[in-house]
């Protein structure tokens, strides 16, 4: 059960940002296989000034038109299928947005699966 919090700079478009939400959606499942309709996604749009992507950090030359994925999910993927997860997201998100691949952060934050309530106050996973 995945939950993804996307950042990005004011001024897309709902469709934009539905798309954007789809497409990190479809490579989780087709990178990581997680379960159909599993769909836990915000989107968080910032002023300008709300936000710093660090230049070219680590060789990668990122424009104002970065956009932050941090994802939440159970721990225990393989290192392959983290780094086909980040290429899927970056491939999708170029492919069908035209984002640069080079504005593409992805943050995976790894949680026991007793770490999830899905409502209703349970523990769903534990």
């Amino acid at each position: 059960m995945p939950f993804s919090q996307i950042s990005l700079q004011k001024g897309t478009t709902q469709e934009f940002r539905s798309t954007l939400m789809e497409e990190v959606y479809l490579a989780m499942r087709e990178a990581i296989a997680i379960p159909e309709d599993d769909r836990f996604a915000t989107i968080t749009e910032l002023e300008p000034g709300n936000f710093n992507n660090s230049g070219n950090y680590a060789g990668v030359e990122r424009s104002e038109n970065i956009v932050f994925i941090q994802i939440t999910l159970n721990a225990g993927r393989s290192v392959e299928a983290k780094k086909a997860l980040y290429a899927a997201i970056a491939r999708r998100l170029h492919d069908e947005l035209g984002v640069r691949p080079e504005d593409v952060v992805v943050n995976l934050v790894e949680v026991a699966a007793e770490d999830w309530s899905l409502g209703n106050g349970i523990a769903q996973y534990a």
